[in-house]
């Protein structure tokens, strides 16, 4: 299965980039089979065309507005993908939605869709994540870990290195 776990956000303004950073903690803390690709799409919109196009599975990992508590895992599948991206919860859902649209035009949108997002605390400028946001990332990356599953993708964890002074 062609996957693509995608954490799209701008890291310059804290918990807005939380989504680059639930990934950056994926690629550090799982081995992934080979057709699974885990992608920093920044704030990238359109740029995202041909990355997504044909793909069997899509997982998007995003900071999302939601009448919800800071920290917050939203996890958005299935029919529920449409109906989210008409309304406005994510800073960059405009540009995925945009992407989605015009991937479904020429009938290469993924058949399978999923948005892990965690409700952001602090949009300030800074590159580190609120404590908050960054209480979620093992919360999201459970969530993601389990839309693979689902899909009979195995993810194993690495071992943990040992520094030896």
């Amino acid at each position: 299965m062609n996957t693509l776990v995608l954490g799209i956000g701008n890291i310059l303004l804290r918990d807005e980039g939380v989504g680059v950073r639930v990934i950056e903690t994926m690629s550090e803390r799982y081995a992934l089979p080979a057709e699974v690709e885990v992608l920093d799409g920044g704030t990238s919109g359109m740029d995202l065309l041909y990355t997504i196009s044909g793909r069997d599975l899509l997982i998007v990992c995003d900071a999302i507005k939601a009448d919800a508590a800071p920290g917050t895992v939203i996890r958005i599948t299935g029919d529920e993908v449409p109906a989210f991206l008409h309304t406005k919860l994510s800073p960059h859902q405009v540009g995925l939605s945009d992407v989605l649209a015009t991937l479904k035009l020429l009938d290469e949108l993924p058949p399978a869709i999923s948005i892990v997002g965690i409700v952001p605390e602090d949009l300030s400028l800074g590159t580190e994540l609120s404590p908050t946001a960054a209480g979620a990332v093992d919360q999201a990356l459970t969530a993601i870990i389990a839309e693979l599953a689902a899909a009979g993708i195995d993810v194993a964890q690495r071992s943990p290195t040992i520094e030896v002074a």
